[in-house]
């Protein structure tokens, strides 16, 4: 995803406002946000859901998603694409 230009420090501080939210949410593992080294304002958000429906219609469909939502949209540009992946390969020793 992107952020607007010059807001980078901007929607870190507001992300970590709102990870408590995500967090709290039915299926929910773990996330990480990465800031991207070559491209300034370019991030990559990981969360780990039990299953795609938490993610999908448990998280996305409830009240605290557009309280996290209305905290992070505005930095966003454009609209971040979401997309949803599964393990095809995971490193026994951890």
């Amino acid at each position: 995803m992107y952020i607007s230009q010059g807001r980078e420090e901007e929607f870190e501080v507001a992300f970590a406002e709102a990870a408590p939210i995500i967090a709290s949410m039915k299926g929910y593992h773990w996330h990480q946000l990465q800031r991207c080294i070559e491209v300034k304002g370019k991030y990559l958000l990981l969360v780990q859901w039990e299953t795609l429906e938490d993610h999908t219609t448990g998280f996305r469909g409830s009240p605290e998603y557009q309280t996290f939502r209305a905290k992070l949209y505005p930095f966003y540009d454009p609209a971040p694409t979401i997309e949803h992946f599964e393990t095809a390969f995971a490193n026994p020793n951890d």
